[in-house]
C-alpha cells in the first residue's frame, strides 16, 4: 500500500536514448542494488511502492520505465503495450538500469538483483541471462510470450514465485522452466503459493491479492537477495 513517497525520478541512458526511471535508496545511505521490472501496466504507482519497499529494507531499487512513459490501468491495453513492447531493446534498458546502479556511491558490490512481477518476472530472468553483473533474480509469476529464455549464460541464482491458481501460467510450464534452468546450472528455488491466483502479490489489485501469502513472497525475497546481495 502506498506510503508517503520516498524514491524520487531518475534518468538513464539506453541506446542513445533517456528513459525516465523511479529511484530509492535507502535512509542508511547505501545498499545492494536492485532493478525492478514492471508488470505490462507499466511504471505504475504500485511498482514505485515496491521501490520504496526495497530501500526501507535496505536496498537502492531502480525501476527503469520501459513503456517510454505509457502506462494504464485497462488490461487490455496493457495486453496490446507488453506485445507491442520490444524486447531487445527491453532487454537493453534493463542493462543500462544495472549500468546506473553500478555507478552509484550508495550501491554496495560488483552485482545487483533483477526483481520482475509478472511481464516483469519474465524480463528479469531474460536481462540476467544476457549480463552476468545480475547476481540474483527474483522471478514472480513471469510471463510474456515473446520473451524466449536461453539459460546458457545464466549465472545468477534464482527465486521463482509462482501461484497455483494461475490461469496464465500452468504448473507443468513452472514445472518446465525449473527444470531447464537446472539443466543449465542455475542455482534455482521455486516456490508455488497454493490457493492463490496471478499477480497476487499486487496489493493494487484487491481481486487477486493475498496478504498471507504476499507477505511470505516479499520476505522470502527479501532472504534472497540479502544472501546472495549481501
Amino acid at each position: 500500500m502506498t506510503q508517503s513517497r520516498s524514491g524520487r525520478a531518475f534518468q538513464l541512458e539506453s541506446g542513445g536514448q533517456t528513459v525516465d526511471a523511479y529511484l530509492a535508496e535507502p535512509a542508511s545511505g547505501r545498499g545492494p542494488g536492485v532493478v525492478v521490472v514492471q508488470e505490462y501496466w507499466g511504471l505504475v504507482d504500485q511498482i514505485r511502492d515496491v521501490c520504496d519497499r526495497l530501500a526501507r529494507a535496505g536496498f537502492v531499487a531502480l525501476a527503469p520505465d520501459l513503456y517510454r512513459g505509457d502506462r494504464t490501468d485497462d488490461p487490455d491495453e496493457a495486453g496490446r503495450l507488453m506485445m507491442d513492447l520490444e524486447i531487445p531493446r527491453a532487454v537493453r534498458d534493463l542493462a543500462a538500469a544495472v549500468d546506473a546502479l553500478l555507478r552509484r556511491p550508495s550501491v554496495d558490490g560488483a552485482k545487483v538483483g533483477c526483481m520482475g512481477f509478472c511481464m516483469g518476472g519474465q524480463l528479469a530472468l531474460a536481462a540476467a541471462c544476457h549480463d552476468e553483473r545480475v547476481g540474483a533474480v527474483v522471478d514472480c509469476y513471469g510471463i510474456h510470450p515473446n520473451v524466449e529464455i536461453d539459460a546458457s549464460g545464466l549465472r545468477a541464482a534464482v527465486l521463482g514465485v509462482f501461484a497455483e491458481n494461475d490461469e496464465f501460467i500452468p504448473n507443468e510450464q513452472v514445472r518446465a522452466l525449473e527444470a531447464r534452468l537446472r539443466e543449465a546450472g542455475a542455482r534455482v528455488d521455486f516456490k508455488t503459493f497454493v490457493g492463490v491466483q496471478h499477480a497476487f502479490m499486487n496489493e493494487a489489485r484487491p481481486e487477486v491479492f493475498d496478504a498471507a501469502s504476499a507477505t511470505e513472497a516479499w520476505n522470502d525475497a527479501l532472504s534472497f537477495l540479502r544472501a546472495e546481495l549481501g
